[in-house]
Formats: structure tokens, C-alpha cells, sequence
């Protein structure tokens, strides 16, 4: 039975390493290059996993940020269904590591 692939996108983390800590940032690279897109579409591309990517798109990408798809596209092994729902719960338990709300009481 073959084992079913998925990738992880590192286009933040390349951007940080270049020094582009806002999506803004790509704004600008990617018109000289022909590519109009509006600041929330560059931040969809940079913060959230893309299903479907222009080639364009992607070159322009890999040209601004001078790395290859390697750098930004990185397979992995597809998790089971099982660790799938285990980390979803997870999410859900953010509330347990705030703090306690503070008790204010009177001076006596």
C-alpha cells in the first residue's frame, strides 16, 4: 500500500528569512512582474495553504524571493485520520493555558 503525500507551504517562513515580515511585501515584487493581486489575496497566499496556485504565480515567487520550489513547497506524509482529530482537539483546548481571571477585592 503506497502512503498518501501531502506538502507544507513555507512561503512565511522564506519571506522571513529574506526579511519580508509583512504580506504587503509581496505586493509591490509581484505587479513589476505582471501579477496584480489585492493585499487580502497575497495574504491568503502567505498565511494560509494554497489548493490551487498559478505557475505564474509560483515563478514569480520563487524569482522574488531567490530559492526554489523546494524552499517553498516541502512534502510530507499525509497524517491518518487519527492524528487529524487528535490535533483538531487540541486547538480547541486553548482556553486551559490562559491565565485565571484576577479576584479584586476590598481593603479591610
Amino acid at each position: 500500500m503506497t502512503s498518501k503525500l501531502d506538502y507544507r507551504w513555507n512561503l512565511r517562513t522564506v519571506m522571513a528569512q529574506r526579511g519580508m515580515f509583512q504580506t504587503t511585501d509581496l505586493i509591490d515584487p509581484l505587479a513589476r512582474r505582471g501579477i496584480e493581486l489585492s493585499s487580502s489575496q497575497v495574504y491568503r497566499l502567505v498565511v494560509e495553504r494554497p489548493e490551487r496556485l498559478s505557475l505564474k504565480v509560483l515563478m514569480a515567487l520563487l524569482d522574488i524571493l531567490d530559492c526554489t520550489m523546494d524552499d517553498l513547497i516541502e512534502p510530507i506524509a499525509a497524517a491518518s485520520a487519527a492524528r487529524r482529530k487528535k490535533a483538531a482537539g487540541a486547538a480547541d483546548s486553548v482556553g486551559d493555558l490562559r491565565p485565571k481571571r484576577a479576584r479584586i477585592r476590598g481593603v479591610e
